[in-house]
């Protein structure tokens, strides 16, 4: 564990609930991760926008996790702040030109559970993302999409944070979104820090919408393994699905320890038991040099990477 300066610890301490060396394990969908140093929680965007102040002005890293989905955190844990993100307020509908209806989300709130509920008031545009295990704001970050769908097909602006605990709007088009990344992905906000997210929805028909994601979850039951997982972890080529380059080259089911390639999605590594950040590495290494070597194809992570070791 890192020093951390005590008057910033009192400072986090009168904005929210402060743990030390708590395992990131038990926050993530992977159930691995080690301690982080400081582990706080915030409740609202107020709280996150105050936490993300302090740690800036004390120039102390720190790192936000939301519903901890598509991260693998080091067996090491994360040095610094751990910001886990609950700020799950929604704000609307706001009319908006053209009859469609605007809504404010907080960027801790899971966007499955925000998309099933707007299906069911009768706003259309988000029912691809009633299955996706994370949250507003990693959706915004790695402009998460399933079915056709993604982010950058709803999202109107984020509301941010700066380095200095000062907020600010950005309209979608300053955010370079494109597959499974976006300025955030490409390091262009250090610092800064999504508190809320402007989604342009259209008014539909709830049974119908409802059909929709019954529909889709059927599609995912079928498709995709239960378990212990970070959800895909490579991004598709534009040639191929990133799942069949690696059936091709043998490894759907293939175990390293306790970590094992779906044998429903190879896309998918599971923890099968009390597998560890490095046997995750160790099937994504493998998986990247089968694939590269007999298709002179290079796959690219979707999941994140957290911690030491793992940078």
């Amino acid at each position: 564990m890192e020093t951390i300066d005590r008057d910033l610890l009192e400072d986090l301490r009168r904005v929210a609930e402060v743990r030390l060396n708590e395992p990131i394990a038990r926050h993530t969908t992977f159930g691995i991760g080690g301690p982080a140093d400081v582990y706080v929680i915030a409740q609202n965007a107020d709280e996150l926008r105050r936490l993300v102040a302090l740690c800036n002005r004390s120039q102390t890293p720190f790192f936000i996790l939301g519903a901890g989905s598509n991260v693998l955190v080091s067996d090491k844990g994360i040095r610094g702040v751990t910001i886990e993100n609950r700020a799950r307020g929604l704000d609307g509908p706001m009319d908006n030109l053209n009859g469609s209806a605007v809504f404010r989300a907080e960027s801790g709130a899971s966007i499955a559970a925000l998309a099933r509920y707007l299906c069911r008031k009768g706003f259309a545009g988000l029912e691809w993302a009633g299955g996706i295990p994370g949250t507003i704001g990693g959706a915004v970050v790695y402009n998460a999409g399933a079915y056709d769908g993604s982010m950058a097909t709803v999202l109107k602006s984020v509301q941010m944070v700066s380095k200095d605990g000062l907020q600010y709007e950005l309209a979608v088009e300053e955010l370079g979104l494109a597959y499974r990344e976006s300025a955030f992905t490409r390091k262009l906000f250090e610092g800064h820090v999504i508190l809320s997210a402007d989604l342009v929805l259209q008014p539909a028909d709830p049974d119908e919408l409802a059909q929709r994601l019954v529909e889709l979850d059927s599609n995912r039951q079928a498709s995709q393994p239960r378990g212990r997982s970070a959800g895909s972890i490579f991004k598709n080529t534009r040639e191929y699905p990133a799942w069949w380059l690696i059936d091709q080259v043998g490894l759907r089911g293939h175990r390293h320890r306790d970590a094992e390639i779906s044998t429903k999605h190879p896309n998918f590594i599971l923890n099968v038991g009390r597998a560890t950040a490095m046997d995750v590495m160790a099937l994504i290494e493998l998986a990247r040099e089968r694939v590269e070597e007999e298709f002179s194809v290079k796959l690219l992570p979707e999941v994140a990477f957290v911690g030491e070791d793992l940078q």
